[in-house]
């Protein structure tokens, strides 16, 4: 076994310092309270009568404009039957921890299975995807021809089975990754060409319902509160590797993280990491790797530091939990790899994330969490929230905060690759017909251009579904979600499988450059 610990720099400014992108929390029974005597006569008081006007306009708003519609507190009923009022979300700006609301089960509902029958209409659409071979309808764009060459020699150690050769990809996302869709068909695939190195990292438990992994069994009981990235928010900012941090409310709570049972990948593992928190509050837990304690951790610290404890073992089948004595135990995910040349891709998702959202996380621990995991390759998949915001958030700040993010992992990474992944063609229902939503070139765009400044590849997702229009189509062909914004599961497989002929093009051609970096 081995044990690091990874202390902030002194030089550091604290976590108040750096910067936030948060939204002022909505007060709930903000302004003076009446005195007990004062009662209204003649009717309504001014003051009521002004708040209730209030209240008219936050329902009537979000009619007005189709970007508010996830704002809307009537939603109608099929056929005109009338409406019904539904709870609006609570608001996630602010500081805290949330219970989880579900456990972590295995949920085999959501599995995506290894080979994905697609849509016969499919084959019009991504004939490459249907073959599994031959040439993606993009490229991966990378004008510096330098981008991608630190993950190419990772690869390419890897295929020479160099001894411990490992090419890591660490894959940042929104709601698709979240439920491993397009990364676990990347993943597969990489993995059956070079090597299944291990899953990768994994959150302790389930943040949001749709969390899911392929090729891993992953259970959690009831007994962990969260802060992620997205709301409620930690006041330190230290959200480790995954955007979430997990505190134990008391003894017994627990995780645990398994080889997978069936299939062809994710049946062994030589190498578990576990990544929490040590601080002043720290509780003690427990490691259990195949049903026998392991070692007992004391995470309590006179001050707060991030830590990994990485635990060796014969590469095989293996189950390990993580399992608190007390309150206070404070811990970000688990990673599982193996001795042996692959790959293993990271799925970091992030249910209802902006790429900006990822600057929630104090700089320097965010930072440390890279460095630690040491990607060969970076992937950002975002454009779905973004979408969703229309442009009530300005597009000059999506350019410039997406562009600070970028930056902060290249300077953590900086001898590692990155990839921009575009976002998905987003549409809305008018009639019998599909009309795409005008932002999602605006946001392709700022990704393109933002990826070629901070030296990034860049793959068009939007152009290689076919640009405007092409939500509708993918819709009506079995490759398009029934919301107009994700896609359905063989959507995804093909998105991934175009992600892999990209990269492998991309590859080969690096491979046969005699003078390639």
């Amino acid at each position: 076994m081995t044990s690091t610990s990874s202390p902030h720099d002194g030089h550091d400014p604290p976590a108040s310092q750096h910067r936030r992108d948060v939204p002022a929390a909505a007060g709930a029974g903000e302004g003076r309270e009446r005195p007990a005597d004062a009662r209204p006569r003649n009717g309504l008081t001014s003051s009521a009568a002004r708040a209730m006007a209030a209240l008219a306009l936050l329902v009537v708003v979000p009619y007005v404009h189709p970007s508010l519609r996830r704002l809307q507190l009537l939603t109608p009923l099929p056929e005109g039957e009338g409406l019904v009022v539904v709870a609006p979300p609570a608001p996630a700006a602010s500081v805290g921890e949330t219970a989880l609301v579900v456990e972590t089960t295995e949920q085999a509902e959501l599995r995506q299975p290894e080979e994905v029958a697609l849509p016969p209409a499919a084959a019009e659409l991504a004939p490459a995807a249907v073959a599994s071979e031959g040439k993606p309808p993009r490229s991966i764009e990378d004008p510096s021809g330098r981008a991608m060459a630190p993950f190419f020699r990772a690869l390419a150690a890897v295929e020479r089975k160099e001894p411990r050769s490992i090419a890591r990809i660490s894959y940042f996302g929104d709601s698709i990754v979240a439920g491993d869709w397009v990364t676990s068909t990347l993943r597969r695939r990489l993995q059956k060409r070079f090597g299944d190195a291990g899953h990768g990292f994994m959150l302790m438990a389930n943040a949001w319902p749709g969390y899911f992994h392929n090729d891993v069994v992953r259970l959690a009981g009831p007994g962990w509160q969260v802060s992620r990235v997205v709301g409620p928010f930690a006041k330190d900012g230290l959200y480790g590797l995954g955007g979430v941090s997990f505190r134990a409310q008391g003894a017994g709570v627990f995780s645990r993280f398994a080889t997978a049972k069936t299939g062809s990948f994710g049946r062994a593992v030589s190498r578990y990491a576990v990544d929490y928190l040590r601080h002043p509050e720290g509780g003690r837990m427990e490691i259990r790797i195949d049903g026998e304690v392991r070692e007992t951790i004391d995470t309590q610290a006179a001050e707060a530091a991030s830590a990994i404890t990485t635990y060796e073992i014969p590469d095989g089948p293996h189950e390990l939990e993580v399992r608190a004595q007390g309150p206070g135990v404070r811990a970000f995910g688990v990673w599982m790899e193996r001795d042996t040349p692959g790959v293993v891709l990271d799925a970091i998702g992030i249910q209802g994330c902006r790429i900006r959202f990822l600057d929630k996380s104090d700089d320097a621990h965010f930072a440390e969490q890279l460095r630690a995991r040491s990607p060969a390759l970076t992937v950002f998949q975002y454009g779905m929230n973004e979408s969703e915001d229309g442009e009530l958030f300005p597009l000059d700040q999506v350019e410039s905060t997406m562009k600070a993010v970028l930056d902060q992992v290249k300077s953590a990474l900086p001898a590692s690759s990155c990839l921009l992944v575009g976002p998905m063609d987003r549409a809305d229902k008018k009639g019998e017909g599909y009309r795409s939503r005008p932002v999602i070139p605006k946001l392709s765009a700022i990704q393109r251009r933002v990826a070629g400044q901070v030296g990034c590849g860049y793959f068009d997702t939007f152009g290689a579904m076919g640009g405007p229009g092409s939500m509708g189509v993918w819709v009506q062909r079995g490759l398009g979600g029934a919301d107009l914004a994700h896609p359905s599961g063989a959507g995804a497989e093909v998105i991934g499988r175009w992600l892999y002929l990209a990269l492998m093009e991309a590859y080969e051609a690096w491979k046969a450059d005699p003078a390639r970096p």
